[in-house]
């Protein structure tokens, strides 16, 4: 009877994941048909503004500072373009990864109330589109501003790149306010430290790459990047428990994409060979000390660093070694299609 009503239980459980499954709109149409709404929503003048041909160098002009940008901004739309704007980084982020990059924007209120410079404003947030959305077209867009840089790029209107992925907070914990105590980023943080504070003797020896922290990501806003240095400790050399936590900071990062784009991420990193995954740490390893961490497997790379502001602003990156702007995707593409000159929108 028990082994019955386990049995039902597992089949209700299944039933109801590829209810789940099948109901979940595929993240390349959702993009697509939210994208088309977005650009039909805007005036010609904002349309000419926020469109760029697929193969423009501005494809991979990203970056995380307050500058000058191209684009669209939210600043200039009405209310409905703003929501349709919103519908279309909802369609490329989880629903967490949304809420994450939703309160960094608003972490600018706070710098300007702080500050009282313009540019700490959360409406300079701009929109790029790359070539033409379609159901079976190849093109990209961009969703940027201070401290949120996310790339996307669908080839063949199904398949997804979304790095280079950026995620940065200043202040990474607000200590004024109504939001006092918010830390955007800190599961980020504290799993990591938690990893770190496991160590014994010999892990620590290995993960610890330097006694200061650099002041920011290694890699800064690179258009294109390799591996760093392959120094941590590895994977190999951890416990189970230890080796959960550092698979769970991973799907952190991950899962900032809906979930059938985080799942291609992991599986990928999980053929590459977990035994390959190293995590090193530089800096203090108390709260409030500059600190700095990386993992680093052969597909992909997380950098995190909090020195800036007296160790309360955080930059934060998931980059793909083959695979950012799509890469990968586009080889892969030319390869099978034979293109014989630069891909262009619609294609």
């Amino acid at each position: 009877m028990a082994r019955t009503i386990f049995n039902i239980g597992c089949l209700v459980v299944l039933l109801g994941t590829i209810a789940y499954t099948q109901q979940a709109p595929e993240p390349a149409a959702a993009m697509t048909t939210a994208a088309i709404k977005f650009l039909d929503s805007l005036s010609d003048d904002q349309e000419s503004a926020a469109r760029f041909a697929f193969n423009s160098e501005d494809r991979f002009d990203w970056h995380f500072i307050p500058r000058e940008r191209k684009g669209v901004p939210l600043k200039t739309m009405t209310s409905s373009q703003r929501s349709a704007a919103l519908d279309l980084v909802r369609s490329g982020l989880s629903e967490a990864g949304f809420t994450k990059a939703e309160s960094i924007r608003q972490l600018e209120q706070i710098l300007f109330e702080l500050e009282g410079r313009d540019i700490r404003d959360p409406d300079l947030y701009f929109f790029m589109v790359f070539g033409e959305p379609g159901d079976r077209n190849t093109w990209g867009w961009r969703y940027e501003g201070h401290h949120l840089s996310q790339n996307w790029t669908i080839v063949n209107g199904t398949a997804i790149a979304a790095s280079p992925q950026f995620f940065g907070t200043n202040p990474a914990e607000v200590r004024v306010g109504p939001k006092r105590g918010q830390r955007v980023l800190g599961s980020e943080e504290d799993q990591a430290r938690s990893l770190l504070a496991s160590l014994n003797a010999s892990q620590h020896t290995s993960a610890m790459l330097s006694d200061e922290a650099p002041r920011d990501i290694l890699t800064s806003s690179e258009r294109e990047v390799a591996m760093l240095d392959d120094l941590g400790v590895s994977q190999n050399d951890l416990t189970p428990n230890q080796q959960a936590t550092l698979w769970s900071i991973i799907e952190e990062y991950a899962t900032a994409q809906p979930a059938i784009v985080a799942n291609q991420r992991l599986d990928e990193i999980r053929e590459a060979g977990l035994s390959n995954i190293k995590f090193g740490w530089m800096g203090g390893a108390e709260r409030g000390e500059p600190h700095y961490y990386r993992i680093q497997g052969p597909t992909f790379l997380i950098e995190y660093d909090n020195t800036q502001g007296s160790a309360n602003h955080v930059h934060s990156v998931w980059r793909d070694f083959r695979g950012d702007f799509g890469r990968d995707l586009l080889a892969m593409h030319y390869q099978r299609f034979q293109h014989d000159e630069p891909l262009n929108a619609g294609e």
